[in-house]
């Protein structure tokens, strides 16, 4: 399942959205200590100042309720699909068992038999497993564009409030910010806004 597990990870992370670097126009940096909705969209000069903002990953994946509920969809037929494969392979570990008990009886036609028998449903079950597999990670990439949608439509119309020039995603394995200043960050109110959309779209 390395190939769910890697579908299942690239989807929590896109699931933010759009990941942008960080570049202040004429080199202007934001004022230190200000807010987030305190910096001045333009310099002395009258040229706009990029505006940054950042969203902690694991916070969204943690809170987020629709997030989490795909996650979790996720991972429950992943379990289901390891524990039917284990299931299949235990039968035919007892169906093995069995036939050895016949002990001498056995002539070498009836094992040679019976080997190619075994084999042929070891490959089924493999085959099988890959299969599952496959669908599920096809699930998995089609939950990853439709929640990469719906966090790109949340994020435009949050920003039309804000006028942020950036908004950055920071997060295990993602931390490319090497300071953060806390006042930028807007992770409660992205969490806050995406659960209430996803709870009045669930009444619609």
């Amino acid at each position: 399942m390395k190939q769910f597990s890697l579908v299942l990870n690239i989807l929590l992370v896109i699931a933010v959205g759009v990941l942008y670097y960080l570049h202040f126009a004429h080199g202007k940096s934001l004022p230190k200590g200000s807010t987030a909705a305190g910096y001045k969209q333009k310099d002395s000069c009258g040229d706009k100042l990029s505006v940054v903002a950042y969203v902690e990953l694991d916070s969204l994946y943690s809170n987020v309720t629709f997030i989490k509920l795909r996650k979790k969809e996720l991972e429950v037929e992943q379990k289901n699909i390891a524990q039917e494969y284990e299931n299949r392979y235990r039968s035919l570990s007892a169906e093995k068992d069995e036939f050895l008990k016949k002990g001498n009886s056995i002539t070498q036609q009836e094992a040679e038999a019976f080997q190619s028998k075994l084999g042929q449903k070891q490959q089924d079950i493999e085959a099988d497993k890959q299969t599952k597999g496959q669908r599920l990670a096809e699930k998995g990439a089609k939950i990853m564009e439709d929640m990469q949608s719906k966090v790109r439509a949340f994020m435009k119309e949050y920003n039309k409030s804000k006028n942020y020039s950036y908004i950055l995603a920071t997060g295990t394995g993602l931390d490319y910010l090497f300071y953060k200043d806390s006042a930028l960050n807007i992770t409660p109110d992205v969490i806050k806004g995406l659960n209430e959309q996803m709870n009045e779209t669930a009444k619609q």
